[in-house]
């Protein structure tokens, strides 16, 4: 009789590992460029939330309200009190690498919802220790995200890397 044994050869064995070492290979670049790109959509959303509860604050007690950012945490405060109402819960592991970067801070909105003093605002959010984003460089190896928060109140999460002509770009009116 004739003993039939299942199972793997050594050859089947390392051809397996092999493949699936050229696979982890090939898809680790794309992996660490989705993480950057997760961690600064983190933060930008988080500061894009800031801003709209600022801003609805304000226009709810009629009473100016400010947004002030330390790093990429945000705390909302009525003007001249030292109480917050709401503020980010810290700097987590998933927005690590990313720096939000404003032109104005604090953030004052007025009972109507509007900047003041009027400004436009803007607010870039980018991960320096990945390198350059996808608009600074064609081949950045990141998309990087700003805030554009007109004098009056308007919130845009854009994308600069984009063309005009899209939507989502921040050229686009």
């Amino acid at each position: 009789m004739k003993n039939s044994h299942s199972g793997v050869t050594l050859i089947e064995l390392m051809l397996a590992i092999f493949i699936m070492s050229l696979l982890l290979a090939f898809t680790l670049p794309s992996y660490s460029g989705w993480i950057q790109e997760s961690q600064i959509r983190t933060v930008a959303e988080s500061a894009l939330n800031g801003l709209q509860y600022a801003r609805s604050e304000a226009v709810k007690t009629n009473g100016t309200v400010e947004l002030t950012f330390n790093g990429n945490d945000w705390t909302v405060t009525p003007t001249g009190s030292a109480t917050p109402l709401n503020q980010s819960n810290g700097n987590t592991l998933h927005e690590a690498n990313a720096v939000l970067q404003t032109s104005l801070n604090p953030i004052i909105f007025n009972g109507l919802g509007q900047v003041t003093p009027p400004a436009t605002v803007a607010i870039n959010i980018t991960d320096p220790n990945a390198g350059a984003c996808l608009n600074a460089v064609p081949s950045g190896p990141m998309r990087c995200l700003n805030i554009i928060l007109q004098s009056g109140g308007a919130l845009r999460l854009c994308d600069p890397s984009l063309p005009s002509t899209n939507p989502q770009s921040c050229e686009a009116s």
